[in-house]
């Protein structure tokens, strides 16, 4: 690749899992042998930043073999006018990006709040994905639906902002972003929300434009790797031994891959 395929994990609601699903593809991503950069403008916060921190003591304590990626964490700005603040921001991405110009992949942490940083980073993605829960709570992010019969009302601001970036990214380079809106949390058992869910996010997709894949269940296993900075794709360096539910959610995330569909340098090296 020419340049850095940039993936960017985005929505403006917290606790939907972008920073584990995240942190899975970028270890997915050093395995294969790939140099990444990764960016967390959710510096306050610091999920991302916390889990390569984590993973990073690990490997120090350990001498296991865990890839890191470079990282950055960039801090919203103090300047005293929103002007200033803006610009201040949109100069420390351009001197991240300029210094992993040469990676072959950058993915970007985003807050579950508008933000200057979080609309900046949107633009720059290839592919943006967007973890949510599968409620109707988190729905509303997207789109608003009348109570009565689940038709669409109109889109939300969040895809909105969506919208708006993808202007941007053509204007700015001519480039496209692939948008991907990714269930998560799901529930093995059938239930009528999950019907819900699944007809309004189908008939939302084809409406705004975004691809629609599956993430991961509902697992304990994903915050005790987080502590220890491990991932799925981990467990046989750290000799973990593997439950019925690391078997199945390693599935869901090799089908999460799968679907993501990256470049096909991508596939050629795994």
């Amino acid at each position: 690749m020419n340049n850095p395929y940039i993936v960017v994990f985005g929505n403006e609601k917290g606790g939907t899992g972008k920073s584990t699903a995240a942190m899975h593809v970028i270890t997915y991503l050093l395995r294969q042998g790939f140099n990444v950069g990764t960016i967390d403008v959710d510096a306050r916060q610091g999920t991302l930043s916390r889990y390569v921190e984590n993973r990073r003591a690990r490997q120090k304590n350990t001498g296991e073999n865990l890839p890191l990626p470079e990282h950055r964490p960039i801090f919203r700005s103090q300047a005293s006018t929103v002007i200033d603040a803006e610009q201040e921001e949109k100069e420390k991405m351009t001197e991240v990006m300029t210094e992993f110009k040469n990676y072959d992949f950058i993915v970007i942490d985003t807050p579950g709040s508008d933000t200057h940083l979080s609309r900046l980073a949107h633009s720059y993605a290839d592919t943006l994905i967007t973890p949510l829960n599968d409620s109707f709570i988190d729905l509303d992010m997207l789109v608003r639906v009348k109570p009565d019969d689940l038709n669409i009302i109109r889109p939300s601001t969040y895809s909105e902002m969506v919208w708006e970036q993808k202007k941007n990214r053509a204007i700015r380079d001519g480039g496209s972003i692939d948008w991907i809106v990714m269930r998560n949390r799901l529930s093995n058992l059938y239930s009528r929300n999950k019907e819900e869910m699944e007809k309004v996010l189908s008939a939302l997709s084809k409406r705004i434009g975004f691809r629609l894949v599956s993430g991961f269940g509902e697992r304990v296993i994903f915050r005790e790797l987080f502590l220890n900075g491990l991932t799925l794709f981990d467990m046989s360096e750290s000799k973990s031994s593997l439950s019925l539910s690391h078997v199945a959610a390693k599935k869901e995330l090799k089908d999460l891959i799968n679907a993501i569909n990256l470049p096909e340098e991508m596939k050629k090296a795994s």
